[in-house]
């Protein structure tokens, strides 16, 4: 798997920006398919930095309706990167 489909997008949120200002973790939403491993790798190569570890969830698909139809939204995976205390990513 190729780096930039390991990691799908960065995850610009209110608790992701707190994370990123006190403990240098940086959250992605990530595919399904790939480990920690591959992430770490991913991350490295991508942004040029070190990575300390990896934490990573998957989340449920929201059931969702609309009218009389109904459905559910899908499944994504969420990958939370602690960087070594010398290095950040800019794009935050």
């Amino acid at each position: 798997m190729d780096n930039y489909e390991t990691i799908i997008r960065p995850l610009v949120t209110e608790q992701g920006m707190h994370f990123a200002n006190t403990k240098g973790a940086y959250c992605f939403e990530v595919n399904r398919e790939s480990n920690k491993c591959q992430i770490r790798n991913a991350v490295e190569k991508i942004y040029g930095v070190k990575v300390q570890k990896v934490r990573t969830a998957n989340r449920r698909g929201k059931y969702v309706r609309k009218g009389r139809t109904f459905g559910w939204t899908p499944a994504w995976k969420k990958a939370v990167v602690f960087l070594e205390p010398d290095y950040h990513i800019d794009l935050f």
